[in-house]
């Protein structure tokens, strides 16, 4: 072989082994590209389990197909954030929008509500008289014959005659001849025993609701007065009469009864979960169909310690002047109660909240495209906010809107991170070698020699 034959086939082989070089390196390349997005491990690590791609709520412990024939996903410890939060979610930003993930900032601010309820006009129990005669007799004469009117305290109401009354005038009239007759004896006890008896007879008329104008009638005049005066003991409007001129009264006959209505009280219901806004003492005001225009202004009296078992509410005693009486018992009225304002509570929307029965949860942004599950203690809520009492710090960010789907997520990949815990559990549990047992080292060497 001459030299030009040699060197010909040496530039051939040249270019043999380049191209080659080249068609090969055009074949790896896709295949590498296709590597890039395979979970490759680092060091060689054996993947924990597989998932289904389709279903990544189906696992397998080792390689396996689904029903289409797609190889389940491996799953390596690698992959897993050891610092993040169990259940935390990292989403892509596209997805993000793509669902309508929406957040709010958890900001100090002051809370107040208002609560409107129905509410009926009563009596003021405190300002009730109901009276009754002391003694048993007969109705003489009524100068109060009409409900419905005006008395002012001391007013004559009724006479009464009563043989009781009489026979307790004749004793105090015996008694104050007998104090007369004796209160100059030399006999200090007899002189003290007379004023002792005037003393009993005049406070035994008084019991028995005697005026006093009429006692001291009586002493002047020394002479038994029939008819004895009943009077109302307050102001107020007569709402009742219980008796008419002639009629047999005894101790429990009501003869009237008198209601002062220069303040009235209120009653309504309130829903059980507006109570933890009212307290004694709150602003109400009140309006009413049959006095258009005004506005009544009063404060919550009395909140009732039991509930109503049909309606699930809680009744409130409201009071509120009445100089006009305007306000008759019975009206129905609506009530509107200005609760104390809550200062400085950190405030998220109420949509943000995520309630499963047994705790709230809600998801904090801790950077974009990760949700972080956090269980929150809430407070107060009112008008679309709710008050988050531990489990959140003033400015951060939660969502408020699709927080479902991240919650659907956030679920599965809890269940995943507590299964790869487990795997790991039992791989680092299956490495340990157990202690050996001396009882046995002993007779192994015994049988050794």
């Amino acid at each position: 072989m001459n030299k030009s034959t040699l060197f010909t086939a040496i530039i051939m082989l040249v270019i043999g082994l380049g191209i080659g070089y080249f068609l090969s390196d055009q074949e790896r390349g896709p295949a590498n590209a296709l590597a890039d997005n395979v979970s490759v491990p680092k060091n060689n690590e054996n993947p924990l389990f597989y998932r289904n791609a389709m279903n990544p709520s189906v696992t397998s412990p080792v390689p396996a197909k689904d029903a289409m024939g797609m190889d389940y996903t491996p799953v390596y410890a690698a992959e897993t954030d050891q610092k993040a939060v169990l259940g935390t979610v990292k989403i892509d930003p596209v997805v993000v929008q793509n669902i309508g993930v929406r957040t709010g900032i958890a900001k100090k601010e002051s809370m107040s509500r208002t609560i409107r309820a129905v509410g009926r006009v009563d009596f003021d129990e405190q300002k009730m008289a109901r009276l009754h005669p002391k003694v048993e007799g007969w109705i003489e004469d009524l100068y109060v014959d009409k409900t419905g009117e005006t008395v002012k305290e001391g007013d004559v109401l009724v006479s009464i005659y009563s043989p009781k009354l009489v026979s307790t005038q004749q004793e105090y009239l015996l008694a104050l001849n007998s104090l007369k007759s004796l209160e100059n004896s030399p006999f200090e006890d007899v002189a003290r025993g007379a004023k002792d008896m005037v003393a009993s007879a005049r406070e035994r008329l008084k019991l028995l609701d005697v005026p006093e104008h009429q006692i001291v009638e009586l002493e002047k005049s020394r002479k038994i007065k029939k008819q004895l005066h009943i009077h109302t003991p307050v102001d107020g409007t007569v709402t009742r009469i219980g008796s008419r001129q002639g009629q047999y009264v005894t101790p429990k006959t009501e003869l009237y009864m008198v209601v002062d209505l220069s303040q009235v009280w209120v009653y309504a219901d309130v829903y059980e979960y507006e109570l933890p806004w009212i307290k004694v003492g709150d602003e109400v005001e009140m309006t009413l169909v049959s006095v258009p225009g005004k506005i009544f202004s009063g404060r919550l009296g009395y909140i009732y310690p039991y509930a109503e078992a049909k309606t699930r509410t809680t009744k409130v005693r409201i009071i509120f002047d009445n100089p006009e009486q305007l306000l008759r018992p019975d009206m129905f009225a609506e009530i509107t109660i200005h609760s104390d304002v809550n200062e400085a509570a950190i405030v998220i929307p109420s949509q943000a909240v995520i309630r499963s029965g047994e705790r709230s949860q809600v998801f904090v942004v801790t950077e974009p495209g990760r949700f972080e599950p956090r269980i929150v203690t809430l407070g107060i809520e009112s008008n679309g906010k709710v008050a988050v009492l531990s489990g959140l710090i003033e400015g951060e960010e939660v969502v408020t809107s699709a927080q479902f789907m991240v919650d659907s997520e956030s679920k599965l990949r809890e269940a995943t991170e507590k299964m790869m815990l487990q795997l790991q559990n039992k791989k680092s549990s299956n490495n340990k070698v157990p202690p050996m047992d001396m009882k046995n080292s002993a007779e192994m060497k015994v049988k050794e020699q």
